[in-house]
C-alpha cells in the first residue's frame, strides 16, 4: 500500500492489505459497530414494548369490575302497602231471618173429647211433614229440612247462614296465603340457584327490591306474572319475573277451610357486595 494511502486508510484495511477479504473475518469486523447498534435499538424498543403492554394491563385492571350479588328473600309481611285514606263503607242493612212455621207441642193427655179444648187439639200428622215442633204456634214459610237452632227461652227458630262465598273467583286477601314449597329455607335455595344478576346492572351499580304480582290457582299453578314495583333499568324487572315463571307449583292458599285462586305478592332483592 501507498505511504499515502497508509495515512487515509482504515485499520482493517491495513491489516488486511493483500489477504483474502471474501472470507468473512474482514466483513465481519468491518460491520461490528452497525450489528451493535442494532441491537442495542432492537433491546431498548423491546424493553419499550413491555413496559407500555404493563401500563395498558395496569389501566385493564383498574377498571370497573363485576361485583358479586348478595340475594336476600324479605317476607312479604315486611312490605307495606300503601292505604288510601277511603271512607268506611256504610255498614249491611240488617236482614231478619225467616221465621219458620212452627206448632206448638201439646203432651198427650187422655180427657173425654168434649173437655178438650180447641187450640189444644194437635195438628194434623199431614202439617207436620213441613213445620217445627216448638214451644208455641207461628206462622212462617215452611221448614225446608235445614236445622235451624231453637232459643228454648223465646221458642224462635232462627234459620242457619247460609255460606254464599264465591270459591271460584280470585282472592286478594285470604286466611292463608300460597308459598313457596319447603318454605323460606327452599325458596332461598331456589333463589341462590336460579337467579343471575343483570351485567347491565351490575355495569351501572343499579340494586334494590323488585315486587312481583302473580296468581297461584288452586292447584298451585303460576300465571299472570308481572313486575309492579322496583328499578326500571338494568334488567332487573326482567329477570324477577322469569325467576318466578320457572319456579314451578306452588303451594295454593286457604279460605274457609278450602284451596282457593289468589294474587300473591313476592319481593326480590338485589344487592351488590361493597368492596
Amino acid at each position: 500500500m501507498d505511504i499515502n494511502k497508509i495515512l487515509n486508510a482504515d485499520i482493517l484495511d491495513i491489516i488486511f492489505e493483500g489477504r483474502n477479504k471474501e472470507y468473512g473475518a474482514y466483513d465481519l469486523r468491518k460491520t461490528y459497530n452497525k450489528r451493535l447498534w442494532v441491537a442495542i435499538i432492537s433491546m431498548v424498543a423491546l424493553l419499550l414494548l413491555l413496559f407500555v403492554g404493563y401500563l395498558v394491563a395496569g389501566v385493564i385492571n383498574n377498571g370497573p369490575k363485576k361485583q358479586a350479588m348478595t340475594v336476600q328473600d324479605v317476607q312479604l309481611e315486611d312490605v307495606k302497602e300503601e292505604k288510601k285514606n277511603e271512607p268506611p263503607p256504610p255498614p249491611p242493612p240488617k236482614v231478619e231471618p225467616p221465621k219458620v212455621e212452627m206448632a206448638k207441642f201439646t203432651p198427650p193427655k187422655i180427657v173425654p173429647d168434649e173437655k178438650v179444648k180447641e187450640e189444644e187439639k194437635p195438628p194434623e200428622q199431614e202439617k207436620l211433614e213441613d213445620t217445627k215442633i216448638g214451644t208455641v204456634n207461628q206462622e212462617g214459610v215452611k221448614d225446608e229440612g235445614l236445622a235451624a237452632p231453637v232459643d228454648q227461652g223465646k221458642g224462635v227458630v232462627e234459620a242457619p247462614k247460609k255460606d254464599e262465598e264465591d270459591y271460584d273467583k280470585t282472592f286478594t286477601k285470604v286466611e292463608i296465603e300460597s308459598s313457596y314449597p319447603g318454605g323460606a329455607e327452599q325458596w332461598a335455595r331456589y333463589l341462590g340457584k336460579t337467579l343471575h344478576y343483570p351485567d347491565e346492572a351490575i355495569n351501572n351499580e343499579i340494586q334494590g327490591t323488585v315486587t312481583v304480582q302473580f296468581i297461584v290457582d288452586k292447584e298451585g299453578n303460576v300465571s299472570d306474572v308481572q313486575a309492579v314495583s322496583g328499578p326500571t333499568d338494568g334488567g332487573l324487572r326482567d329477570e324477577a319475573v322469569r325467576v318466578i315463571k320457572k319456579s314451578g307449583t306452588w303451594t295454593p292458599a286457604v279460605q274457609n277451610g278450602r284451596q282457593v285462586k289468589s294474587y300473591k305478592k313476592q319481593p326480590i332483592v338485589f344487592k351488590l357486595d361493597s368492596q
